[in-house]
């Protein structure tokens, strides 16, 4: 146990302390605690860790020394060094060896540097932005050696692992290295090692020995015992005010979050506050004050990226967030090991001239590094609850500013905070993947939509988290495009490499080419965007044009659920006609789908594409208690695959929703054609029976009535509704740049042809008027049958009484006998009696039908929709119904007024 005990690490560092100060273990605590204080510091080394570096000044201080035979020496024995491995840190020995060759005793160049440092302009802040900065690189703020490495050092920006930083306060500076007495110097030419190292450390910090000149600096040699030891003032002590270099020293701890020796955080007020019991003047006071707020800011800084940066469900985008403030960081740290170098240095030498470092000077120094701390901490707080888009667009946010420095400082965090959000656009526009744990891209993927619903479910976009500097039509058109390549390659079975169909163009490979394309949002960004968006979309509508007949389905929705092919709409009717007018429930799916085939090969029907035809089918829909075939028959179109992305379950409920419509229009004028091929057809017939005359007139009428109803409606269905929205759309259609337009077109079309048809929500009223009208002429149908069944009955009984008397006169017998004359004349009269009821029966009907059709007037001229309006019009072109109707006069009135106010 011993033998460990005497490795241990603090054991040889005591030892190494009482060999280089020639004293024993109680004597060296000062020392040993402020060496372990130097070899745990927070300081990165201010110069670049480069071997060759350092062994090349080594030999050219042997070459300035008219050495060379130590320098090739050295050369040979640092390349034997270095194909040996015994040693891993080969730089830091050679440092060692560097550092312990200078001499510190020759303050002239020393104190020239600090002369020269602040003799010069006051220099900006080091930091990592990219786009300005006046970087301390040529200051002399140390030895001529250590600037050159400085200058690389500080120089360098990345994003790198920074150490970490004790939260504790640091070990005491101690009093005095040489405090007592020093050990036995050597001979004039050569100054022992422990003379050297012991010129490096830090020395007393007392007010005079800050204050003093250079010359009354101690000798090596040992000192004269005096009678009274003179017990120097420290820098806590009450007695006398702490002096400025260690409120200075106190203050760069302060800068880096740590508790100084008198400047320490209060936890109630969240501020750096200096200690009441130390003396301290006013203007030091308040000046420390002032400084302080920078560890303030840094504390906010860190505490947030520390809390930040261990969160993986921060994401991507936090992540690079907390390394552009680690970036800042380390940069600010750079700053402050330079200005702690200088403090040591100045202790080092014991003196303090015109060019110390001071508080008024300190703060002049990190005027801008507060600035740009204070930039850092106002935005931490502005994305406080933020992440992914949404962090992205209120750093871009933050960037709306007039001040240049700030402006280019948000700007170099936007081009990292941005990346992430450019590698997944580009991904998903050029490959179609979507690799989003942590939902931070604006692109969202529903993994339990299935195939079939992809194009409208599936993919959707998250609009909080689309970052400001990208448009909403831009967002638009990412979606379009990855969501394109995914329907091509999981709905249309399309096995085209994305490569082929879009070029992929060079992505935002590192922040450096994230904030070029940044720069140029509505230029190179807009141009690729729109590159892939128009190639993409393109080719998708070519395979569903070429492949799957997208265009043949729509025209084919046209000519079969919209009635557009007429001869097999007319030829259907005829053949269902018998099938139709039985019950609903006596009807079989199989033999109406047999007269479909039959009417489509009779028909023009039968030279459409098969892959048409074989989806056209018969559909029969929920039966009623009293239903006929017509109220339930329907026709059908099956959509499966991509083109049902297009034909969707709503849209075929409103194409069915229509031709039951449509369907039951064309009904209405088939039975109207039927009522008057009876007129006429029966009218000779009739004419033997004079009493019928008012009878039939009345039918004529009525039939003419319903006729001019139906031809109107009709025209206005056809023409005004059917024709003129198919030609918008099929325009639409052709100009069509994406799926979406193509869908939005589709559905605007179904929607204006719902609406136009009477069949949405807000025309309910409307349509059931249409509808009582509809049933008002089936009513009128079978009244007519009726009619004339009766009419041909009675008929049909004269001729044959006639016939029977022309026979037994040509036999020479009388034609009839009084009783059967009698019986003949009874019967006549009773049919003559049932005129009146047929006629009254009329009149009713006529009576019900124009009140129904004058209620549908006064709608039509209520409606919002000028073609309701103008349909009106036409229905009531002769003011028929307007001199029976008040409410339609005042309508018609007002109505015709306002045209001709418009006029």
């Amino acid at each position: 146990m011993a033998s460990l005990d005497q490795k241990s690490p603090n054991v040889l560092l005591q030892s190494l302390c009482c060999r280089i100060t020639g004293k024993s273990e109680a004597e060296v605590a000062h020392q040993f605690q402020y060496a372990v204080r130097v070899i745990g510091s927070n300081y990165a080394p201010t110069i670049e860790r480069d071997e060759f570096l350092v062994s090349e000044k080594i030999k050219k201080e042997l070459l300035r020394q008219r050495r060379e035979a130590d320098a090739a020496l050295f050369s040979e024995l640092h390349r034997k060094l270095q194909t040996q491995g015994v040693l891993k840190h080969r730089w830091s020995v050679l440092y060692l060896l560097l550092s312990l060759s200078e001499d510190p005793r020759k303050p002239s160049s020393r104190v020239g540097n600090y002369g020269a440092l602040f003799a010069q302009a006051l220099p900006r802040d080091a930091h990592a932005t990219p786009f300005y900065c006046t970087r301390p690189q040529s200051l002399a703020l140390s030895y001529g050696e250590r600037s050159a490495g400085l200058s690389g050092s500080v120089g360098t920006s990345g994003i790198s692992s920074l150490g970490v930083y004790t939260l504790n306060g640091p070990t005491p500076t101690p009093q005095s290295l040489l405090a007592g007495q020093p050990p036995q110097s050597a001979a004039a030419g050569a100054q022992s090692l422990g003379s050297r190292l012991a010129w490096a450390l830090p020395i007393s910090s007392s007010p005079s020995a800050v204050m003093a000149p250079p010359t009354t600096r101690p000798p090596l040699g040992p000192q004269v015992p005096t009678t009274r030891p003179v017990r120097p003032r420290r820098d806590g002590d009450a007695a006398g005010e702490i002096s400025e270099p260690a409120l200075v020293r106190d203050i760069l701890y302060v800068f880096q979050g740590i508790d100084g020796k008198f400047i320490k955080m209060n936890a109630q007020e969240n501020s750096y506050k200096i200690d009441s019991k130390v003396a301290l003047c006013k203007s030091l006071r308040d000046t420390s004050s002032r400084l302080a707020e920078l560890g303030w800011l840094h504390n906010k800084v860190r505490k947030y990226t520390d809390a930040r940066t261990l969160d993986r469900a921060f994401g991507l985008v936090g992540q690079s967030f907390c390394a552009s403030l680690h970036q800042e960081l380390k940069e600010y740290y750079r700053l402050l090991s330079v200005l702690h170098s200088q403090v040591e240095d100045e202790q080092g030498v014991n003196m303090c001239t015109e060019s110390s470092l001071t508080l008024r000077r300190l703060l002049v120094w990190m005027y801008d590094p507060k600035v740009r701390l204070k930039t850092l901490a106002a935005l931490v707080d502005y994305c406080q609850g933020r992440k992914g888009g949404e962090l992205a667009s209120a750093v871009h946010a933050y960037g709306k500013t007039g001040d240049p420095q700030m402006r280019a400082l948000v700007q170099h965090i936007l081009s990292l905070v941005s990346h992430p959000i450019l590698n997944f656009l580009y991904r998903w526009i050029y490959d179609g993947e979507l690799e989003d744990t942590y939902h931070e891209f604006f692109v969202a993927s529903d993994p339990n939509v299935k195939t079939d619903r992809l194009w409208h479910d599936k993919y959707s976009l998250r609009k909080s988290m689309i970052p400001s500097f990208i448009t909403m039509d831009q967002a638009r058109k990412v979606l379009l495009i990855g969501k394109s390549i995914n329907f091509l390659h999981q709905v249309c079975h399309d096995r085209t490499p994305p490569g082929k169909i879009t070029p992929a163009s060079k992505p935002a490979d590192t922040p450096k080419d994230a904030a070029e394309l940044l720069s140029d949002l509505e230029g190179a960004f807009q141009e690729k965007i729109d590159a892939a968006y128009f190639d993409t979309s393109k080719y998708l509508l070519d395979v569903l044009n070429r492949n799957y007949l997208l265009l043949e389905h729509l025209q084919a929705m046209r000519r079969y659920l919209l009635l557009g092919q007429g001869d097999f709409i007319r030829h259907l009717m005829d053949l269902l006609k018998p099938e139709l007018a039985r019950p609903a429930t006596t009807l079989y799916q199989h033999n109406l789908t047999g007269i479909l085939e039959t009417a489509v090969r009779a028909t023009n029907a039968q030279f459409d594409n098969a892959e048409i035809l074989k989806r056209l089918d018969v559909r029969l829909l929920e039966v009623s208690p009293g239903d006929t075939g017509w109220d339930v028959f329907s026709l059908d179109y099956h959509v499966d695959g991509p083109i049902a992305t297009v034909f969707t379950r709503e849209c075929m409920g409103h194409y069915l929703r229509v031709f039951n419509f449509l369907w039951r229009a064309k009904r209405m004028e088939y039975t109207l054609t039927d009522i008057w091929k009876g007129q006429m057809c029966n009218a000779k017939l009739l004419k033997t029976m004079p009493e019928l005359s008012g009878v039939l007139h009345q039918c004529h009428i009525l039939a003419s009535e319903m006729v001019h109803f139906i031809h109107q409606m009709q025209y206005y269905i056809t023409f005004e509704v059917l024709e003129c929205s198919w030609d918008e759309l099929w325009n639409k259609v052709q100009q069509a740049q994406d799926l979406d337009h193509i869908i939005a077109a589709h559905d605007v079309f179904l929607d204006t042809i719902i609406s136009r048809c009477l069949l949405d929500n807000n025309s309910r009223s409307l349509l059931n008027q249409l509808r009582a009208i509809f049933d008002q002429i089936i009513e009128f149908q079978n009244a007519q049958d009726s009619l004339y069944r009766s009419a041909l009955e009675e008929l049909t009984l004269r001729l044959q009484f006639e016939e029977k008397k022309q026979k037994r006169e040509d036999e020479g017998d009388w034609g009839v006998t009084a009783e059967q004359e009698a019986e003949e004349k009874r019967r006549i009269q009773e049919f003559q009696d049932t005129i009146p009821k047929m006629r009254s029966q009329l009149r009713i009907l006529t009576h019900f039908y124009q009140s129904i059709v004058q209620q549908f007037l006064v709608l039509l001229m209520t409606s919002s929709d000028e073609s309701l309006r103008f349909l009106s019009f036409r229905l009531d072109f002769n003011e028929h119904y307007r001199a029976r109707e008040p409410r339609l006069r005042a309508s018609l009135g007002a109505t015709r007024g306002r045209r001709l106010s418009n006029i």
